[in-house]
């Protein structure tokens, strides 16, 4: 059998197939990282509008690299929630529309379960139960993981997500988007020790939270003083930069790793998973990896194509279909999260 995966949430438009041995017979991303360069952030209208131009010829494609054709597919998958509300409802709509054609089943996949499952995907078995740590442009997250859809919420970003911040702060910078890698590579060149930023609830042990808001305005201020907005005339050497860089990299992955190693603890799970563009962060890697070693715990990170948006971790969708369980064509975009427990 073999299943279709469709990935619309945010800035990716992106088409996988998988059979039911959770193996990929080919997959397809489409990025828009140019589109939303200059904005220096993912713009949700012309997210949408080139999900529509791309989604088809996404599809057509990923059927060519599987050597299939529509007739092939046994099942659609596509991810509702959460993401940007006319992102997810080009996914949604042509998700639907295929489903409703093949007369084949419809299934909804939680975004955020999808990243976590890449792990499973990377571990070639069973990951569950764990505590799972989701980092990206719009989340980053705890979750005490009993099973594929079962996540329980431990904690999160009560402002900006970590990927956010590293785009906001590399835009301040003068580096180019995407954040992620450009903070990175600048950082490479600097000390994570020159400059002290705050480590938001990091001593705090009785929450699970991420704040990344005062960092990135810590960051401001040290970059251009209070009161002044425009960076434009302001000259930063390339090792101050590359200084700042390291330091606000630094800080971001403390903030990271402190909370899931307290998760670790609280939840009393001996196995941490990892997923999400920023889980793409080589000092975080490391980071990781040694509170780890540390704690004699398990930790999957995913694997770094399926770190970013892609349709590939839609293969979560076959947990729902062995269950049984299927979705109606009435099946919605849900920016919000949707969560199986709270």
């Amino acid at each position: 059998m073999n299943l279709l995966t469709i990935e619309t949430t945010c800035d990716e438009t992106a088409a996988a197939i998988i059979n039911e041995d959770l193996e990929p017979l080919a997959s397809v991303v489409a990025s828009q990282e140019k589109l939303h360069q200059r904005f220096h952030g993912v713009v949700p209208e012309i997210a949408a509008r080139a999900h529509l131009e791309r989604i088809m010829p996404v599809i057509d494609e990923t059927l060519a690299q599987a050597n299939l054709t529509l007739a092939d597919i046994n099942a659609v998958a596509v991810a509702h929630t959460p993401g940007l509300a006319g992102s997810l409802l080009v996914g949604v709509s042509v998700a639907k529309t295929l489903a409703w054609s093949l007369g084949v089943p419809l299934v909804g996949v939680n975004h955020l379960h999808g990243h976590i499952y890449a792990c499973r995907l990377a571990a070639g078995r069973d990951i569950f139960p764990c505590v799972g740590l989701i980092v990206s442009g719009g989340h980053s997250s705890l979750y005490d993981c009993l099973g594929p859809s079962d996540f329980v919420p431990l904690g999160g970003t009560i402002d900006d997500a970590a990927g956010e911040a590293f785009d906001k702060v590399a835009s301040m910078l003068g580096l180019p988007y995407p954040g992620g890698p450009s903070i990175s590579r600048c950082a490479a060149d600097g000390n994570p020790q020159a400059i002290p930023f705050p480590r938001p609830f990091l001593q705090d042990s009785s929450r699970l939270d991420f704040s990344f808001s005062g960092l990135k305005t810590a960051v401001r201020y040290e970059i251009a003083g209070p009161g002044r907005p425009d960076f434009s005339a302001i000259e930063i050497s390339a090792q101050r930069r590359a200084d700042i860089a390291a330091s606000f990299e630094q800080a971001v992955v403390d903030c990271l790793v402190g909370k899931a190693e307290l998760a670790i603890r609280k939840a009393g799970r001996t196995r941490l998973c990892v997923g999400g563009g920023v889980a793409a962060n080589r000092r975080l890697r490391d980071a990781l990896q040694e509170m780890a070693d540390r704690n004699q715990i398990e930790l999957i990170i995913a694997p770094f194509a399926l770190c970013t948006d892609n349709a590939v971790m839609g293969a979560i969708a076959w947990e729902k279909i062995k269950a049984g369980s299927y979705d109606e064509l009435s099946l919605d975009a849900a920016p919000g999260l949707i969560r199986e427990r709270v």
